[in-house]
């Protein structure tokens, strides 16, 4: 029994458009400290906390939790693509836990994943098969969606369960920091985006390339200064990153998913995986930060955080 964690923010655009050399270097060194954490405690199982894009979770069925017994990823943006060995019975396990607690989360024996849950493995592994894992899907997109609370618990009763398996269980959270990319939303999105964020899955990899082709112009321009995304917010990331490492979670109970956008931007919500990654860590007792970075990076279109976590020793 025995529980870590690493949380780090992802991008699609990282490697595509850089920064200066000098905020390379210290993403780089932070994300080998980070490795060098994770190779250290050995995990036997990672449970990987993640959105998704509209790659696998469309409108034409939206849960706001589910958990994979078996998955595979889509490799976009130069990610891993293919079956991720996925502990099927840890799934179950954690499955049961959650609805036992009265947290409402989806199950899935076919579950479809993209760079939000495979780009921290292949920093951290290098790869998508290094150890087991157990993919955990929050709805961090598609609108309405639930209190953020709500992800807190549901990473409180996977922590439970966790700590019951006689393995070293790595909790790894992937998102955020603030940023608010172009990804398209239901309630403004003209009939045909409409009908590819409830339909569209599968696409062909010419409409792959395109899309990708669309998020890699709108960072260029982002960096430029030349569009109306908002713009990051660099006190709201090392807010959220303090109430963090404080391990008092329940304060972010009373930030609306208002404030979310209204601070931080839209897709600021995918910091939902790292509060969940957080409140699991939390079922082995207090912990205490190991490391954290932060930068705010637009030629990545975000706030970029890394941060590991241990239970804290007596």
């Amino acid at each position: 029994m025995s529980l870590a964690l690493c949380a780090l923010s992802h991008t699609p655009v990282m490697g595509v458009h850089q920064p200066a050399d000098d905020v390379v270097d210290r993403v780089q060194a932070a994300i080998d400290d980070a490795r060098k954490f994770v190779v250290e405690f050995d995990p036997e199982l990672v449970v990987v906390f993640a959105p998704d894009h509209y790659n696998g979770f469309l409108y034409d069925l939206m849960p706001s939790f589910c958990i994979g017994a078996a998955a595979t990823a889509v490799g976009d943006y130069g990610t891993s693509g293919g079956p991720l060995p996925v502990d099927g019975s840890a799934a179950r396990a954690f499955t049961a836990a959650a609805l036992e607690r009265g947290v409402d989360v989806a199950f899935s024996e076919r579950m479809t994943v993209d760079h939000g849950c495979v780009q921290p493995l292949d920093l951290l592994f290098g790869g998508i098969d290094a150890v087991p894992v157990v993919p955990v899907f929050i709805n961090c997109v598609a609108e309405p969606l639930g209190p953020v609370g709500r992800a807190r618990l549901l990473g409180e009763a996977i922590g439970s369960a966790a700590v019951t398996l006689d393995r070293r269980v790595l909790l790894l959270g992937s998102g955020g920091l603030s940023h608010d990319p172009p990804v398209p939303r239901l309630a403004e999105a003209p009939p045909e985006v409409a009908e590819r964020l409830i339909a569209g899955r599968n696409p062909t990899p010419e409409q792959r390339a395109a899309r990708q082709a669309r998020v890699f112009d709108a960072a260029l321009a982002y960096a430029a200064g030349t569009t109306d995304l908002m713009p990051l917010n660099p006190e709201w990331d090392r807010r959220f990153l303090a109430v963090m490492a404080s391990g008092d979670l329940a304060q972010i109970d009373s930030w609306s998913n208002e404030s979310f956008v209204e601070q931080a931007g839209h897709s600021s919500h995918e910091v939902r995986t790292w509060l969940a990654a957080h409140a699991a860590l939390s079922a082995q007792g207090s912990y205490e930060v190991r490391s954290s970075f932060y930068e705010a990076i637009p030629e990545w279109l975000a706030g970029f955080g890394v941060t590991t976590a241990q239970p804290r020793r007596s």
